[in-house]
């Protein structure tokens, strides 16, 4: 009940702040705080205003992890603002330009290989599973995937000649495979 009827207001507080992505996950951060420390709700608010609240403590603790200590600098909020702590226009169009060159590499490897690696990275299964789900063996499926990850690299060096490009491609894969399973499952 508590869900269904403060989802919209937590949502749309987190709406314009944050990738759609992260949002979604600091609303039900938000809702499991709530509940956990439903003994510090002391009903001298409303429960929306509690709700927001702790929506509100989760979000600046986020910029502060992501955007500060883990940099070295303090995030003073109230001199920054949300286009400052997020992606720059540069940063989300190298995004996009890694993601469309490893879906083309992974369309260009063979189907086994292709397979093995999307079993691995996209549904997040471990060599055993993948094993049992395409009928081989552990040890054939490791070498696919080791075979698969070098004949990637190599289709990602053919469709672009930027080095560069490749690199942060193929050090972001796991990235990049939670993104496009986020924008595959989404209706």
């Amino acid at each position: 009940m508590l869900f269904d009827r403060y989802y919209p207001a937590v949502a749309r507080y987190f709406h314009n702040k944050v990738p759609d992505a992260l949002a979604a996950d600091l609303v039900q951060a938000t809702f499991l705080a709530a509940v956990e420390g439903r003994d510090r709700f002391r009903a001298e608010g409303s429960v929306r205003s509690y709700l927001l609240g702790v929506a509100h403590n989760l979000l600046c603790r986020h910029y502060r992890t992501e955007y500060g200590r883990g940099r070295g600098r303090e995030v003073d909020l109230s001199l920054m603002s949300v286009a400052d702590l997020g992606p720059t226009v540069s940063q989300q169009i190298a995004g996009r330009q890694e993601q469309h060159l490893l879906l083309l590499a992974l369309r260009s490897i063979p189907f086994e290989l292709q397979e093995v690696l999307e079993l691995h990275y996209w549904e997040e299964l471990d060599t055993a599973q993948i094993g049992e789900i395409v009928g081989i063996p552990r040890g054939t499926v490791k070498s696919r995937m080791a075979r698969g990850r070098r004949l990637l690299e190599a289709e990602l060096s053919r469709l672009t000649a930027d080095p560069t490009l490749v690199q942060s491609t193929l050090a972001s894969l796991e990235d990049w495979a939670a993104k496009l399973r986020e924008q595959i499952d989404r209706p």
